[in-house]
């Protein structure tokens, strides 16, 4: 059976505002509720025109609220900006107030450029991507201790500087565990900690299956997961048929075109990226943007990812959908739902 869920990363139209992006966010949870998709994740960008959404964690607690039983977290939380013990607090509360609802993804990546990143560092000195698996280490034992599952004095060894320290508030459930990457390096640390695995296809097609054989092939089972659990991020846009799919695309394809070339901005109308004149060389940028996703008629995109899923062995899509009217979001969303009847 097919699992389709969200990834959201509330962009800003041009034309348009942050807070019209954020309400779009909570507009589409609401139909993604309805329409049975099993979660709703959050992206983390900083320093964009582009995206709204610099703080999944304060999102998931807004969607969280505005829905009741569909599954809500963040894609992801870039952990390297952070330490992990607020990371667990942050996530211990939301488990607290929506339990059982809440999905805890983690990244390496900056989610900004360098400067960005530098300035977000959490203190004088910032964490090194070398030490991300430690980082990885404490968020998880952390998580465990404040469930109980380490006993009173904390789960960490005698000598260890966090003996006794506890993510707050304690008590039962844990938030869902994820890696995201995309190549292989989340995907071994996945695989090291036993945690559920997402590829960015939307972000890296030119991986192949490569991530997800190395993660099944390096797993190692752990106290939440027995066995590997895989899942992919794919862009889609679903319409009635492949020409007004293609037609609604165009905005999105336009903007990764223009983000290859550091010229990224609000997401342009169709109407401008349908007029829009591509030089030669981007003409071979946008054909290679057009293969990182799938467009068209609910028929084709069903077909499109079943072939998808038999090749890289997975039965779990998080659904990234981009495009200027809202009202063509949330529709390519249900066409998607009704064609895998969710």
């Amino acid at each position: 059976m097919v699992t389709l869920s969200i990834l959201d990363q509330s962009p800003i139209r041009r034309g348009g505002c942050a807070a019209e992006a954020l309400a779009n966010t909570i507009d589409l949870a609401r139909h993604a509720e309805r329409l049975g998709y099993a979660r709703y994740w959050l992206a983390e960008h900083h320093n964009t025109t582009s995206f709204a959404g610099s703080a999944p964690e304060i999102m998931i607690a807004a969607v969280a609220g505005a829905t009741s039983r569909i599954h809500v977290g963040s894609a992801g939380v870039m952990l390297p900006h952070y330490s992990s013990l607020k990371v667990a607090e942050l996530f211990r509360i939301l488990e607290t107030l929506y339990p059982g609802r809440i999905d805890l993804g983690v990244g390496r990546a900056p989610g900004s450029d360098q400067r960005t990143m530098r300035a977000l560092q959490p203190g004088p000195q910032a964490y090194g991507v070398e030490v991300f698996p430690q980082q990885v280490e404490l968020l998880i034992q952390f998580l465990e201790d404040s469930n109980g599952l380490e006993g009173e004095a904390g789960g960490f060894p005698d000598a260890h500087p966090w003996r006794g320290i506890h993510a707050t508030p304690r008590g039962p459930g844990m938030p869902e565990l994820w890696m995201l990457g995309s190549g292989g390096d989340g995907a071994i640390h996945a695989a090291t900690f036993g945690m559920r695995y997402c590829f960015a296809h939307f972000i890296n097609q030119d991986a192949g299956t490569a991530p997800l054989d190395l993660y099944r092939a390096n797993f190692k089972p752990s106290r939440h997961l027995s066995s590997p659990h895989g899942s992919i991020g794919v862009s889609v846009t679903v319409a009635e048929t492949e020409e007004e799919a293609r037609r609604i695309a165009a905005p999105r394809n336009l903007w990764v075109t223009q983000l290859l070339q550091n010229r990224a901005g609000p997401f342009p109308s169709i109407e401008e990226a349908l007029a829009y004149r591509y030089t030669e060389e981007e003409k071979v940028m946008l054909r290679a943007v057009e293969r990182r996703g799938i467009v068209g008629s609910p028929e084709q995109v069903r077909g499109r990812l079943l072939a998808m899923g038999e090749e890289y062995g997975v039965d779990d899509f998080v659904i990234l959908t981009i495009t200027y009217d809202q009202k063509d979001r949330i529709r390519s969303y249900e066409l998607l739902a009704e064609a895998f009847a969710v």
